[in-house]
């Protein structure tokens, strides 16, 4: 064998060569995806636990708003006009906070998937300790859903 025949041999790659750098670039790929994916889900689950932090906060300035209704907050809701155009003129605390609780019912249910709320009122009087507790449902994977709980406590 010749020198000039040992190096017209060494040049380029050989099919072997390729086929290891394809496989290596499509399990970098992968690897990319299955990241990618993990992001999206960690980002849509960080959306609703904002959401129900920012839904349970809306419930405690209403709370904070109608300081005399106290433990009317334990009641269940009702439409009692208190609000919008078609409001009456007065509401009693406790239609305020039975209103109230129609209207986060219906946001929780609206922006949160499977979204339900309680207020809880402890004590007999002032000052009075409300817990706020939002639920809602999040995809853990692709075929199971697991309930997440967010609890604010504060006390009037």
């Amino acid at each position: 064998m010749s020198p000039l025949n040992t190096q017209c041999r060494a040049r380029g790659f050989t099919i072997v060569e390729a086929l290891v750098a394809l496989v290596v670039l499509a399990v970098g790929m992968l690897g990319i995806a299955g990241l990618y994916v993990t992001t999206l889900r960690s980002g849509s689950s960080a959306i609703y636990r904002t959401q129900a932090i920012n839904l349970a906060t809306d419930m405690a300035d209403r709370i904070r708003a109608n300081r005399n209704a106290n433990i009317a907050y334990l009641n269940a809701a009702a439409n009692n006009n208190c609000f919008g155009a078609a409001a009456t003129a007065d509401c009693t605390p406790a239609q305020m906070a039975a209103n109230d609780l129609l209207l986060w019912n219906a946001q929780l249910a609206q922006l949160l998937p499977s979204g339900t709320g309680t207020v809880g009122v402890v004590g007999a009087s002032a000052p009075y300790t409300y817990t706020i507790t939002v639920t809602w449902l999040e995809q853990a994977s692709t075929t199971a859903a697991s309930t997440q709980t967010y609890t604010l406590q504060m006390q009037i």
